[in-house]
């Protein structure tokens, strides 16, 4: 766990070692690692949000990565994460509620369908930037009564949002000299934010509790 927080923390670092091992392979593996965080419940620890900025850093510097390579190929792997995470859901139905294990918990799938209650259909766009739950939002909505053609309309404009902010970002202002000076506490803030959709429920349910 110690070393993917390093990998995490140090994606600047990590990807450009990558780059210089694997050359074109590059964007088959991130391809993967996006399919796999949107589509594999199972993985909801891969970097996302982060992974996307740094990989947007990586397109200015010379013999960088390509732009439009990444924005196309990995808005395509979200898209299909989340449309094979669909069918799963929709094949395995409730009974998975009932299992609860180290990779699969039953709070995760809570905390999915507390997303579902506030914001409905649009989960699968609004659970895009919220770790985790993106990761089960696709797979509730298969086990639930979410007609397929409404769910493909917001998977892909929630690929595409997602993917094209991250991305931009991180190509617009990732080499910024401040943002290269502490790159590392830049991919913390962005995970930061991120979680806020998932913690402040949590919060805002405790407080009116006490």
């Amino acid at each position: 766990m110690a070393h993917l927080i390093d990998i995490i923390l140090h994606l600047d670092q990590h990807l450009v070692q990558w780059m210089a091992y694997f050359g074109p392979w590059i964007y088959v593996i991130m391809f993967l690692v996006i399919f796999c965080e949107t589509g594999l419940v199972v993985t909801p620890f891969l970097p996302g949000d982060s992974l996307l900025f740094a990989l947007g850093a990586l397109t200015t510097v010379e013999g960088g990565l390509n732009l439009w390579i990444l924005l196309i190929s990995l808005t395509i792997a979200g898209i299909l994460g989340d449309t094979v995470n669909y069918h799963i859901g929709k094949y395995l139905g409730p009974k998975v509620f009932d299992v609860d294990s180290r990779f699969f918990k039953k709070q995760y799938l809570i905390d999915t369908q507390n997303f579902y209650d506030k914001w409905g259909a649009f989960t699968i766009v609004a659970a895009r930037f919220a770790p985790i739950v993106r990761t089960f939002a696709p797979f509730v909505a298969g086990i639930g009564s979410m007609q397929y053609r409404k769910f493909v309309s917001y998977n892909v404009i929630g690929a595409i949002v997602w993917v094209f902010i991250f991305i931009l970002a991180g190509h617009f202002f990732g080499n910024l000299p401040i943002v290269k000076r502490n790159f590392h506490i830049v991919i913390f803030g962005v995970i930061g934010v991120s979680l806020i959709p998932v913690i402040w429920p949590m919060i805002s349910s405790r407080l009116k509790k006490a």
